[in-house]
């Protein structure tokens, strides 16, 4: 009996899926099972043989992508990679997918050089990886306890806590749980700074989404943002972010430098600029979540070292075990909890900033 990871790649470009087949095939560890055009075809060939990773367009003939998760998740939950446009319709519904349950996606690969292929399909095989050892129960979860409309505050809430800062790296499964949290923070926290692992298009959707569900104001981060209390500031996908003292507070800068464990925006990089701008007046709170690899592990055990308070989810509530486990391998972590007790200690951090306030 194969132990290969069974993929079943479903899009309705023939072009499409001869690509990703042909991707796929190329790692000795996965098999592409079948294709099929749209969901129809695909249950018809899931009963011969249920596959450990679906690819799933979102725009397909008879029953739409959106559709078809939601019926995979009800009836037997199976990890989910959307396969989305470059657009920022194809972001918008792809968003609604990682809701909805879906584990991570991919944009649609171009028909480029052999070596960006290569490139392609190494990194498609390492999401698939990733995916079929994805905790299911936990992006469920995720789902359920979020999603309800909070009051926002009308300006961000001014405490003594100015010069603190709360840092957040996450890949696969942390849109999820960065929703989980932000949606059940209050206002009066210092300003919160978020690498997540997305590509061009798709932050400033995820960021308008959270900030339409938040107490806190969520924006995607812009080169010479102040990071002020009671704000959210989520690292342009595409880009690097990284922090700089300036006055009381810290600034964004934005740069287009080369990816960083083969991430754009990376973690460590906004962990970096952290270490080289940390000072004693300032407590720096550091969070490292959910997903694949190792980006952010090594930034955190600098922070570490230089006395910041330091976290790794646990692997019992994360998606993916990937970029927490690194960290807690390397001593990166003053704690290792779980994402309810995360959400506990960073309310704990608004408790600490309203007592020095007062």
């Amino acid at each position: 009996m194969s132990n290969k990871i069974k993929v079943l790649v479903v899009d309705d470009s023939a072009v499409v899926r001869q690509v990703l087949k042909s991707l796929l095939e190329t790692q000795t560890d996965i098999e592409v099972i079948g294709t099929a055009v749209d969901p129809i075809f695909a249950m018809t060939r899931m009963q011969r043989a249920w596959p450990d990773v679906i690819l799933l367009d979102i725009e397909m003939p008879r029953m739409d992508g959106l559709s078809f998760l939601k019926k995979i998740m009800a009836e037997r939950p199976t990890p989910v990679i959307m396969c989305s446009t470059h657009t920022e319709k194809g972001a918008e519904v792809t968003i609604e997918a990682m809701r909805l349950g879906a584990v991570s996606f991919i944009t649609k690969p171009k028909l480029n050089s052999k070596a960006v292929m290569e490139e392609t399909a190494a990194d498609i095989a390492q999401l698939v990886r990733a995916a079929a050892k994805a905790k299911l129960g936990n992006i469920v979860r995720r789902e359920t306890a979020s999603g309800r409309a909070e009051s926002k505050s009308q300006a961000p809430v001014a405490h003594g806590g100015t010069a603190d800062i709360i840092a957040i790296g996450a890949s696969t499964g942390g849109t999820q749980a960065i929703e989980y949290l932000l949606t059940q923070l209050p206002a009066s926290l210092p300003g919160i700074v978020i690498v997540q692992h997305m590509p061009e298009h798709f932050t400033h959707l995820f960021a308008n989404r959270l900030d339409s569900k938040s107490r806190l104001q969520v924006k995607e981060a812009e080169h010479g943002d102040k990071v002020l209390p009671g704000m959210v500031l989520i690292a342009p996908g595409g880009k690097h972010m990284e922090l700089k003292r300036a006055a009381k507070h810290f600034q964004i800068e934005i740069h287009d430098k080369p990816p960083v464990n083969r991430h754009k925006p990376s973690v460590d990089v906004m962990f970096a600029s952290l270490c080289r701008q940390a000072t004693a007046q300032q407590k720096i709170h550091a969070y490292l979540l959910t997903g694949m690899g190792d980006d952010g592990a090594r930034g955190l055990l600098e922070l570490f070292k230089l006395g910041a308070f330091t976290v790794a989810q646990d692997e019992a509530t994360s998606v993916v075990y990937g970029m927490p486990k690194a960290a807690v391998t390397l001593g990166a972590a003053s704690k290792i909890l779980p994402l309810p007790a995360i959400l506990g200690q960073i309310r704990n951090t608004a408790v600490r900033a309203g007592s020095m306030a007062s």
